[in-house]
């Protein structure tokens, strides 16, 4: 199985306006970096995922929205991001069909018919075949205990700028939490599931160089750190399913209706899994 992580631009970008960098990365079951980089548009990053799935079965997680039906509002799963995370300082975007920024959809809907199925994740992590799930970054670093963030109580400062910090204060706060949470992807070397940041030279250069203060070059270098992320948390996913992870969705007996349920797939400790509505546990919370 290859885990395939993808830090999507939420907008395809117009002939006038071309469509911001994506983050890309994809990494084997003992934790080697196949191939990392950039793509631009939902035509150049769904190729890149045929490449780097080959012809093996292959695990895609996204971090962009892939399902969405809602005529307004937020998503069940992004209204539970909050609920179980908000504690440390996380929360999700809100997504409905008047969202303009749809890519991942665009690129769910163009890598079907190429023997891709979108997964739920509802009654766990597929075995085999090509299956793509969305994903949220912010839930790993909080809700995976070896990365540190849960016991911190907060997740790192590697973006969203606080409102009490002007952008020059900001830019050198940024860069150093950037630096210290790949310090931490450092030491997933000997995590179970392992990700070995120094096994491919675009990732390790991660590690080499230091984190730039400048808004573009700093930006190209959080698109990669999420897709890795992403990756490992699709490995994650599928070495310890429902035990780690669980499923932000619709509530348990709710009818969405047909077609695909929007969920997002997310690490969790206990106390993120309660998030104060009945009948929540690992691996069933919804919404």
């Amino acid at each position: 199985m290859r885990f395939i992580g993808v830090d999507l631009a939420w907008a395809e970008g117009t002939a006038a306006v071309p469509p911001n960098e994506t983050g890309v990365a994809v990494v084997d079951g003992t934790g080697r970096v196949l191939d990392a980089g950039w793509t631009r548009g939902v035509a150049e990053t769904a190729a890149w995922i045929q490449r780097a799935a080959a012809d093996r079965p292959a695990l895609l997680f996204v971090d962009a929205p892939l399902v969405v039906t809602n005529p307004g509002g937020q998503r069940p799963c992004e209204s539970a991001v909050g609920r179980c995370y908000g504690r440390w300082k996380v929360s999700a975007n809100t997504t409905n069909l008047t969202s303009r920024r749809l890519a991942g959809v665009a690129l769910r809907r163009m890598l079907e018919p190429s023997g891709w199925s979108y997964h739920d994740g509802f009654a766990g992590p597929p075995t085999g075949g090509r299956w793509m799930s969305e994903c949220y970054p912010y839930t790993t670093l909080v809700g995976a205990p070896e990365l540190g963030y849960h016991a911190d109580g907060e997740r790192p400062r590697y973006k969203r700028k606080p409102r009490t910090l002007r952008v020059a204060q900001w830019r050198p706060v940024r860069a150093a939490a950037c630096d210290g949470l790949i310090r931490r992807m450092v030491a997933l070397g000997g995590a179970d599931p392992p990700l070995r940041l120094d096994s491919h030279p675009v990732s390790r250069l991660l590690v080499e160089e230091a984190s730039p203060a400048g808004d573009v070059p700093y930006k190209h270098r959080e698109d990669l750190i999420d897709a890795l992320l992403c990756a490992w948390t699709a490995a994650l996913w599928y070495r310890h399913g429902l035990a780690r992870c669980q499923v932000l969705g619709p509530p348990a007996g709710a009818s969405p209706g047909p077609g695909p349920v929007a969920t997002i797939i997310a690490p969790a400790a206990a106390d993120q899994v309660r998030c104060g509505l009945p009948g929540d546990r690992l691996g069933s919370y919804g919404g």
